[in-house]
Formats: structure tokens, sequence, C-alpha cells
């Protein structure tokens, strides 16, 4: 099958988009399929390169971190896409693209697949002053986008949910993303993560609570800063890896906290072949958010071997299991509560790790290619069963 994937994020961007449209057109192509990507360039120019098309844009991060906007004209691009003749487009995001995914879907009267990774109503504050008309405008322009697809996709029940809340009324199927597996299976090298700990200058008797992600205001990063320093002497590092738009804020809050190193320290971006090791620096993996659709740094910490201590959110569900593979937790009494079990009980901490693994076998980049390909062909025949005369 020819199957054209969109989306305004890909390589050299990084985040949850990104790294669920590789691993599903790395595991489609494995599985016999030809894949080609439609994508924003990170400048004005506009070019092909190993089945990935780039058309030029402009940032656009008042919109949104990140987020960029097409400039350039897109006709002789598209229609070389249409030349090609994809059987089934899978949009991966609402804006630029989408209108590009809409046009060769209809062009070739083939079905348009749309996952749904963003719940625009968490991220208000950045193209809204009110957040109760940003919600509302989540909602119309969701419903809008919806109802141009053949169908979607919802990596949790939470997201089919919300948009069953907000009107759509396309058929909605759950898949969470998947992972590449292959990059967390390994055991950490003892000598490796000491000359890690040594380079940020955490002593090796410290307990290390480990955050991996963009540092943005919905990530409730502020709320873990808060805890540690409710926690004041005690021996424990808040490693904090990534990087993102409200890091100079944060480090603002921190220093008006009273953190300092080594109690928190911020390690900023590290590289994507490295990441397994950084989240295996910590012991328990953390994490305030709740404007997650799925959250692939739980999945990723969970395969990692590292449990996870959380903030409960709907997404979780059947995920993050008390007292097996980690907690949820529901505010800051229960943060402590939670961590200190954990702490006062090291001799259950490998049963921990051994229930997070196996918990973060569920998410592999097999199984959910496996899944999105199902839609696929079911979409295609459904297609085809329309087109035949009544």
């Amino acid at each position: 099958m020819k199957i054209l994937i969109t989306s305004d994020w890909y390589i050299p961007a990084v985040n949850g988009v990104v790294t669920s449209v590789k691993n599903l057109r790395r595991e489609l192509e494995l599985r016999g399929h030809e894949v080609r990507v439609l994508t924003l360039s990170q400048s004005t120019r506009s070019y092909e390169r190993d089945g990935v098309t780039y058309l030029g844009s402009v940032a656009a991060g008042l919109v949104y971190p990140g987020a960029r906007l097409r400039t350039a004209l897109a006709g002789r691009w598209v229609q070389e896409i249409v030349e090609w003749g994809p059987e089934v487009v899978h949009s991966q995001c609402e804006f630029s693209t989408f209108f590009l995914a809409r046009r060769i879907a209809e062009a070739l009267d083939i079905p348009l697949v749309h996952t749904y990774h963003t719940v625009y109503e968490d991220y208000t504050h950045y193209f809204s002053p009110s957040v109760h008309f940003g919600k509302k405008a989540a909602a119309v322009f969701t419903r809008w986008a919806a109802s141009h697809t053949d169908c979607l996709i919802a990596p949790t029940g939470k997201v089919r949910m919300l948009l069953q809340g907000y009107g759509v009324r396309k058929p909605v199927f759950v898949i969470p993303s998947g992972i590449d597996l292959r990059r967390f299976r390994g055991e950490p090298d003892p000598l490796r993560s000491a000359v890690l700990r040594a380079s940020l200058e955490i002593p090796q008797d410290r307990t290390v609570l480990v955050f991996v992600g963009r540092l943005a205001e919905e990530k409730g990063v502020d709320e873990l800063l808060r805890f540690r320093a409710e926690m004041g002497q005690e021996a424990v590092t808040l490693l904090l890896v990534g990087d993102g738009p409200d890091r100079k804020r944060l480090e603002s809050v921190a220093a008006g906290l009273g953190l300092t190193a080594p109690d928190v320290v911020f390690a900023g971006m590290v590289p994507a072949e490295q990441v397994a090791e950084w989240y295996q620096l910590g012991d328990v993996f953390v994490s305030a958010s709740t404007s997650e659709t799925q959250g692939l740094t739980y999945a990723e910490a969970l395969a990692a071997g590292v449990p996870v201590l959380c903030r409960a959110d709907p997404c979780l569900l059947g995920v993050v299991r008390d007292g097996e593979n980690g907690w949820q937790y529901h505010d800051e009494e229960d943060f402590r509560q939670k961590l200190n079990g954990f702490l006062s009980k090291p001799h259950q901490w490998e049963a921990l790790r051994r229930c997070a693994r196996e918990t973060g076998e569920e998410y592999s980049a097999q199984r959910f290619a496996e899944r999105v390909e199902a839609i696929y062909f079911e979409q295609a025949e459904r297609n085809a069963l329309r087109r035949i005369p009544a």
C-alpha cells in the first residue's frame, strides 16, 4: 500500500508528534508499505529528500511554541504526490499540512485518517486571553477539522471522550502511539551513569527524581519545583531534562524558592539516542502534567525500567498502576506519601522496575503500526464499497 503521512512537524524537530510519525513510518515500511511524508521545512526553502517533502515555512511561535506556517506555494509538490498515487492519507496536525492532506485525499478520492495529538483547550494561554473562549474555539476548530476526515485515531480513551464531547461524529479509534523499545530495553551502564551524575554534580548517594520533556507552562514543572522546595535539606535531586519556552522563567522560580544544584538540575536538551540513559539516571520519573493526550514520556520511562510518580490523569488509566509500576498522586500530601513509601522500601525497587518494563512492552512501535495498518485497510475497503454503483 502507498501511504502518505502529513505533519507540520518532522525531523529535525523534536516532540511527541515527530516521534510517533518516525516510528510509524519505519514500522510500516518494515511491513512492506511504501510511505512518504509531507511536512514543513525549517526555512522558507522547499525541497524533497529521502521520501520526505519539505515545504517552505516561517515560525509562528505566537500561536504555539515551535509552530510554523506554510509560506511556499505547494501546487508543484502536491501534484508530484498525486501522481505518485497514495492509497490513504494519514494527517497528524490540524494546520498547514492538514489542508494539503484534504486536497490530496479529495483529488484521489481516497480515505483521510487523522490522529488527534493535541488537546488544544489545555494550551489556551498561547492563543487566547480568555480560557473560556479558548476552550470554545478549540471545540469548534476540532469539530470542523474532524468533519473533513473519514475517521480519527485518539491515543487514549480520554481523548476519544473529549472528541465526542466536542460533538465529533466521525469514528474514533483508540490506538496508543508506539515507541521504539529497542532504545529502552538495555540495562543501565553503572560506569556511564556515574560519569553522567558526576558531570551534573549530583552526589552518588542522592535519590534522583527525573523529568524528561518540554519545559512549557502546561507541563506543570512549577509544581515539581514547589514539591522539591518543601523537602528542604533532603538528599533528593530534581533532574529536569529538556528545554522549551518556559525554561528561563522556571530557573527564576527555582531561584526564588532557594533551589540550587544539586537540589534541582536543569540538564537541557540531550541527544535522542542517549535519552534512555537519562531516564535511567532517575530512581523515579516524575510529572505534574495533565495536558497529555497520551504522554509518550511515561511509556518511555516505564520501558526504560523507571517507576513513574505522576499527577493523576484519565490518560493514565490502566497505565500507571499504584504500587505495581509507579503511582498517580492527587495533591502535594499524596505526592509526599507515595514518594516516602517508595524510599522506605528499597527491597521492592527491583519488582517495580521489572513491572515498569513489562508495561513499556505494551507500547511497542510494531504493535502500534499493526493497529494503524488495520485502520488503513478498513477505510480503503469502505471507500471502495462506496464507489460501487447502487
